[in-house]
Parts: structure tokens; C-alpha cells; sequence
């Protein structure tokens, strides 16, 4: 029993460690359009989650990788993915995306 918990533990920590190694910055710029009286929020070579601007209206991918956006600030549960070149709106509030 205990050598299965500690090779259940070794698996999970393996996975945890091969998704933080594996993340790289998107070469590029994510651009968030919030209001006609605020100055764009740029995001260049985004690399893991970063909270949306609170009254953020539309997001645009000019990276060379996809962006995914969240509708919390954890980037975890469903997401959208924009593919680069594209843009979309985005939840205002709490949202997120990750690169």
C-alpha cells in the first residue's frame, strides 16, 4: 500500500514538473482592448496565466502560439482557444488567458 502511494506521488510530481518545464514564452504581443479612454494593455512574449484587465472588452493573438482565455483568474475550467492572429471578445470581470 505504501510503495503505491509513493509511485502514485512520483507520477503526479513527474507530470507537475514536465508541464512547468515545458513552458515557454509565446514570441509576440496579446493586445487587450478594454476602453475607448484607456490605452491598450500589451502583453509581449506572454508565458503562463496572466489576469485580464478587470473591464478588458476584446483580446488579440499576435503571437505565434495559441492563447486560451478563461473566465476566472486561476486559468483553470473550460477556455477558449484564439488561434494566433485572431482575436475575441472576452469576459470582463475576472477573466484570464494563458500563453
Amino acid at each position: 500500500m505504501r510503495t503505491r502511494a509513493v509511485l502514485i506521488s512520483l507520477v503526479a510530481a513527474s507530470a507537475v514538473l514536465g508541464l512547468a518545464g515545458s513552458a515557454q514564452a509565446a514570441t509576440g504581443d496579446v493586445v487587450v482592448f478594454s476602453t475607448e479612454v484607456q490605452p491598450l494593455d500589451v502583453y509581449s512574449d506572454p508565458v503562463g496565466c496572466r489576469q485580464l484587465p478587470t473591464v478588458a472588452h476584446v483580446l488579440t493573438n499576435q503571437t505565434d502560439r495559441p492563447v486560451r482565455i478563461y473566465g476566472n483568474p486561476w486559468c483553470i475550467g473550460p477556455s477558449v482557444v484564439v488561434q494566433p492572429g485572431y482575436g475575441t471578445h472576452v469576459p470582463g470581470g475576472a477573466g484570464s488567458f494563458s500563453a
